[in-house]
């Protein structure tokens, strides 16, 4: 029997530290086929004056550079927000594949809210979708943060 395990505490670190930088606190973390986490990351849009440095890119970046290809198949991404339609082609794109994400994103979700970009034909690779890891604690990380900006 195989006993299932989350990374999503450490994705937690890494969404409370994008916060502690004033960034949406969203973390990311990979995990390749041995259970070990080689990449991990957080929002850093603000930072780097990129739109695109949200947590699942950076932390599938630093992956595929630590492994030294351009896709992950095998590994695992554990974020603390639904992706959004831009980190799930990127998902698609990497093989990534599982997905377990906290939180669901009505608002910008792109996996089972809003673009659902995993269903269309034009998607090449859906991982394995796991969603409501540490939801609670996902969701009210971001609720704090929202507030404390209100």
């Amino acid at each position: 029997m195989t006993r299932f395990t989350t990374k999503m505490d450490a994705a937690l670190i890494e969404a409370r530290a994008a916060a502690e930088r004033g960034e949406v606190p969203v973390g990311a973390v990979v995990v390749n086929p041995k259970g070990q986490i080689i990449a991990r990351a957080g929002n850093r849009t603000r930072e780097l004056h990129d739109p695109s440095a949200h947590a699942e890119i950076l932390a599938i970046r630093e992956a595929c550079q630590i492994i030294g290809a351009d896709r992950l198949p095998d590994h695992r991404l554990y974020v603390t927000l639904e992706p959004c339609a831009m980190c799930a082609a990127a998902i698609s794109l990497a093989r990534i594949a599982g997905l377990y994400y906290g939180a669901s994103d009505p608002k910008s979700g792109g996996v089972e809210q809003g673009a659902r970009v995993f269903s269309h034909s034009q998607c090449h690779h859906k991982p394995d979708i796991y969603g409501g890891i540490n939801e609670v604690e996902c969701a009210e990380l971001l609720r704090e943060f929202f507030a404390s900006r209100r």
